[in-house]
Order: structure tokens, then sequence, then C-alpha cells
């Protein structure tokens, strides 16, 4: 790969990013590609937060609204009225606290989700609706393996699940 090769990587896929919103990601198993596109999406002025998509529960509330957790109780017991499966912890919106952490000329963020495909249709759907609720939000799924580093429209991949 050549030095222009370098420069240029990431340059398309952050045009596509921000013209649909969402992209589906197919990356090597092998990994490594998504930190030099992670980077250079930093590069360009946005923060990025990585998760994975397995045990996100109800995926909405997770991203935009207050939610009860619930730690593993481990065998103990609540005292008093309490049910016995432990104490919930009622947590913020973590697209709120990202976006309100972000730096004061940032672009946005970018939301990666790793292992996406353990989700629903239903839940990529919403993920294609997301940044249109909420544009400084973009989001980046990476959807299965292949040979090299490649991805479409979030709302294109839909119709293969």
């Amino acid at each position: 790969m050549g030095l222009m090769q370098l420069i240029t990587t990431g340059a398309d896929m952050k045009r596509d990013l921000e013209k649909s919103g969402s992209l589906a990601l197919y990356v090597p198993l092998e990994g490594g590609f998504e930190g030099r596109y992670l980077r250079r999406l930093r590069a360009a002025g946005y923060g990025a937060y990585t998760i994975t998509a397995r045990g996100l529960g109800d995926l909405a509330m997770y991203l935009t609204g207050v939610h009860g957790v619930r730690p593993p109780h481990l065998g103990k017991k609540n005292t008093g009225r309490e049910g016995a499966v432990g104490y919930t912890y009622f947590v913020p919106p973590m697209l709120g606290t990202q976006l309100d952490n972000l730096p004061p000329k940032s672009k946005g963020l970018v939301l990666w989700i790793i292992e996406g495909q353990m989700l629903s249709k239903q839940e990529i759907e919403y993920l294609t609706v997301l940044p249109t609720l909420e544009p400084r939000v973009k989001i980046a799924v990476e959807m299965g393996g292949d040979r090299a580093f490649s991805w479409k429209p979030l709302k294109d991949a839909l119709v293969a699940v």
C-alpha cells in the first residue's frame, strides 16, 4: 500500500457515513481495519464510541432513555420490601452522555457497534432512523466478515436480514 493510499483511506467511508447517517460494515475477520477507520473519523472531527450488540436489551432505551440496570445478585438477598432479584439502578441515556462530553468543535459522534449480526430487523430499522432523530449521531454497524473492508448504507442491509 502506497503512501497516497494511506492518506486517502477512510475518505469514501466518511462521505458515505455523512450522506446516509448509518452504514453496515463488513470487515476482515483478522481485524485491524476498524482501528484505521476509527482513527480517520476521529481525525475528521468525530468522537467515537464502540459497543457490542450482545446483551444490549432494549436498544432504544439504552441509547436514548433513562433505563434501569440490575447488577448480578450473586446470591445476596435484599432486606425489606424489595424483590429478591436485587436493587435497580437507573442510568442516563448512553448517547446523551457521550454527546454532552464531546469537544465543542466536534462534528458529532460515531457509534460503532460490533457483532451487529446479533441485532433483530426491528433494531436495525431503529438504527437507520436514529441519525434523523439526532443529527449529531452517525451509526456504523459491523454486520459480518468479508475479505476486504467494505460497507453499504444500513438500510440496504435490511434486505438481507
